[in-house]
């Protein structure tokens, strides 16, 4: 039988980067716990380590996703997830339009405002000023 919590505990770590796992770790408290261990072992230990699908598609989903469901503050952390999944660019730009088809143009717009801005942070390049994309 699989420990769902340390699978998760691996696959999280691999997906986000150890410096990322470390550090939300260290901001754990008592109150949390239980929730932290919830999403670890059902996000990360079942989901992500299903194996199903590749890490690049689930990344391009969990990102779609995020976006149609206008849950913006993670979707810098799963754009840098996309070093260690393998999703490109391209991909998410695809997984965004498919977000402003199905679900609205204002969440996808959004979302690529954000992907851009991480992108370019990862990239190292001085941020870009605060706006959308088709204003």
């Amino acid at each position: 039988m699989v420990d769902r919590f340390e699978e998760g505990m691996k696959v999280r770590s691999k997906v986000l980067g150890d410096a990322h796992v470390d550090q939300a770790e260290q901001a754990k408290t008592e109150f949390d716990h239980p929730f932290q261990t919830l999403i670890t072992e059902a996000a990360w230990g079942h989901v992500w380590a299903s194996g199903r699908i590749s890490d690049r598609e689930r990344s391009m989903l969990t990102l779609a996703l995020l976006a149609a469901l206008g849950n913006f503050e993670e979707i810098p952390m799963h754009i840098r997830a996309t070093a260690n999944t393998g999703a490109s660019k391209e991909d998410v730009l695809e997984g965004f339009q498919h977000v402003a088809i199905y679900a609205g143009v204002p969440r996808a717009n959004h979302a690529l405002k954000l992907a851009k801005q991480t992108y370019a942070e990862m990239e190292g390049d001085p941020p870009a000023p605060v706006h959308s994309t088709n204003e």
